[in-house]
């Protein structure tokens, strides 16, 4: 559990009791939920998740031609815990609710963890807060941010990125398993990109450098494919800035083909957003294939 609200008690409209009511209610969904994914329980994972976000994971299992539910609890790294995090925010609106934590987020890989920002997100469904997702943003980049924050200030905090918006989730569409798997890669320091494959696979990019597997994976012929850049707050930098797509095969030795790149060098301003298409023709799928 958590233990102290930082800053400013002037961050809701919520009385102390009420706030403090919400911080455990939310804590206990999270914990439970963690318990479910490093006990591999599927019942108690199911009671726990919102019903938007087990559609979601369904669909990401399905696109790396995985299987559902087996495949739910195959996770690099272990959800962290909340050990040692201090609670600076917790908010609620509507049927949504934001966690924020600071601290050393542990993922149990060794090493020495050095304090970033953990948001966890929820939604009320069926009388109670589920757990949603959770958003890890290293701060390595932002270190006037890491600065301010461990001095107590906690402006950075309160930004609209940080407020649940009270909307209800659409339903994802269910699909099925995938012919190609594919990856989008993003690096982008300092920066949000927010990227839309075949209008249906959604990303969201925040100081990474990471991939996500594309919904639905890729589909012979044409593609689409929309991204947008912007400066997270604070940022004062000037690095290269990449959006790469990747097919993959499922055949041992065969490498990753790349379908599409987006590239920015160092002191480059990035495009604001850019609506573009790539290809998966009858050489890329060869190679896929290993023919």
């Amino acid at each position: 559990m958590l233990f102290n609200l930082g800053g400013s008690p002037q961050v809701s409209a919520q009385t102390a009791q009420q706030t403090a009511a919400l911080s455990n209610d939310l804590q206990r969904a999270y914990l439970y939920w963690r318990g479910a994914m490093v006990g591999k329980n599927y019942n108690q994972w199911n009671q726990i998740t919102a019903s938007h976000r087990k559609i979601t994971i369904q669909n990401r299992i399905l696109s790396e031609k995985g299987q559902f539910p087996a495949d739910i609890f195959k996770t690099p790294v272990p959800p962290p815990t909340l050990n040692g995090l201090k609670l600076l925010r917790v908010r609620s609106k509507g049927v949504t609710a934001k966690l924020v934590c600071f601290g050393k987020v542990d993922f149990g890989v060794g090493g020495q963890p050095s304090d970033n920002l953990l948001v966890l997100n929820y939604l009320h469904e069926g009388g109670r807060w589920k757990y949603d997702n959770a958003e890890f943003i290293n701060l390595s980049a932002l270190k006037d941010v890491r600065s301010q924050l461990l001095a107590g200030k906690l402006d950075y905090v309160d930004g609209a990125a940080f407020i649940p918006d009270g909307k209800k989730p659409k339903k994802p569409i269910v699909v099925g398993k995938a012919k190609y798997i594919a990856k989008v890669y993003a690096y982008c320091p300092g920066r949000e990109v927010q990227v839309s494959i075949n209008s249906l696979s959604k990303h969201r990019f925040q100081n990474a450098e990471r991939a996500e597997v594309i919904i639905g994976g890729g589909r012979d012929g044409v593609n689409s494919i929309w991204f947008s850049i912007k400066d997270l707050p604070d940022y004062k930098g000037d690095e290269p800035l990449t959006v790469r797509v990747y097919v993959f095969s499922q055949i041992p030795g065969v490498k990753p083909v790349m379908v599409f790149r987006y590239q920015t060098k160092k002191g480059e301003k990035p495009k604001f957003s850019s609506s573009e298409k790539f290809m998966i023709d009858a050489t890329t799928a060869a190679k896929i294939l290993g023919r």
